[in-house]
């Protein structure tokens, strides 16, 4: 498992490296125009001189940070980056415009100011001369695209056919932001074929397609791998957890036992009155008194008399005197005290 993990992401990697790499590469000079007296207008109406991009691939790409030079001394591999730039002018950041979808077109004006707008370039194309024009990367150094383009008359464009030839189309045929060259009755096949002559879109189309497969089947297997580990450790769970509830309740039980047995002993001994009852009572009347939740009394004592003998000598003496004879009924006489002897 772990060798086909590094050699999909081995795969992937080098199809990533492949596709950054050729991002760049599928940007090029679709169409260009010199001179324009009735074509296009900016935003402000005017009619300036114009450069078409072209996405040749089928995903986004954004161009900001790329240069056009129609200087043929920067192709001077000696000459420094920064007196190459001062050759060349930079497509402004800032516009969402300058991220070109796949097959999308995307027109800038040359002979202008970026102040005019973020598709408005200083870039010097002189009207009905030849003209080299090439295209550079953000690093200024690599070349992207380059045409070299004759000396056209007013509203004519140089166009691309395809990936090796150009045309020079009438005023009526141009065609700005859209296909150079549009066949209606152009099958499938031939148009694969004027597009990609030696085949090169359709291998890295076919091969990214296969990459991406593969990746998915990891990326599922990966999932599902995960899933089946997680619910072999929850039948575990399941098979072992219910002991414990169990053990658990066994030492409850017998610790309520052995409770309860002490308690009853201690009330056997106690004759039923628990120690702890007797706790209980006075700390809560501790708290009632603390509380103040006694009974309010009213202060008054009342004493009701009632005649108990206690203080009466005689009868007291009773038991150490002469017999006292019942007068009401005619019972006999029990001597008692020291009448016995």
């Amino acid at each position: 498992m772990n060798h086909i993990k590094i050699l999909l992401s081995g795969l992937l990697m080098i199809s990533a490296s492949t596709v950054f790499g050729q991002g760049a590469k599928n940007i090029r000079i679709n169409e260009v125009m010199t001179n324009n007296t009735a074509s296009i207008q900016d935003e402000f109406g005017n009619r300036e001189a114009w450069i078409e991009l072209e996405n040749t691939s089928f995903t986004t790409y954004n161009v900001r940070g790329m240069y056009f030079t129609t200087d043929r001394s920067v192709l001077n591999p000696d000459m420094s980056v920064p007196e190459r730039i001062k050759r060349m002018s930079v497509i402004p950041n800032g516009d969402p415009r300058t991220q070109i979808g796949g097959r999308q077109h995307l027109v800038f004006f040359c002979n202008s100011a970026p102040a005019q707008g973020k598709l408005h370039l200083s870039l010097k194309v002189p009207m009905s001369e030849p003209l080299w024009i090439g295209f550079y990367n953000g690093n200024a150094t690599e070349l992207i695209d380059s045409v070299s383009i004759p000396a056209l008359a007013a509203d004519q464009s140089f166009a691309r056919q395809n990936a090796t030839s150009w045309a020079v189309k009438s005023p009526e045929n141009v065609t700005p932001g859209i296909e150079n060259f549009i066949k209606t009755d152009e099958t499938k096949d031939a148009y694969l074929k004027r597009e990609d002559p030696h085949g090169f879109g359709i291998t890295l189309l076919a091969m990214g397609i296969v990459f991406f497969c593969l990746f998915l089947l990891f990326v599922f297997f990966w999932v599902f791998g995960l899933v089946m580990r997680h619910l072999d450790m929850a039948k575990k769970v399941v098979n072992t957890q219910p002991i414990k509830p169990i053990t658990k309740t066994v030492e409850v039980t017998h610790d309520l036992a052995h409770a309860t047995g002490n308690i009853l002993q201690d009330g056997l001994k106690t004759k039923g009155k628990d120690k702890e009852v007797y706790i209980a009572v006075i700390a809560m009347a501790l708290k009632q008194y603390q509380d103040d939740v006694h009974d309010v009394e009213s202060g008054i004592i009342t004493i009701k008399s009632k005649n108990t003998d206690w203080t009466d000598e005689g009868s007291q003496m009773t038991h150490f005197s002469t017999p006292v004879i019942p007068t009401q009924h005619n019972a006999p006489c029990i001597p008692t005290g020291p009448e016995l002897k």
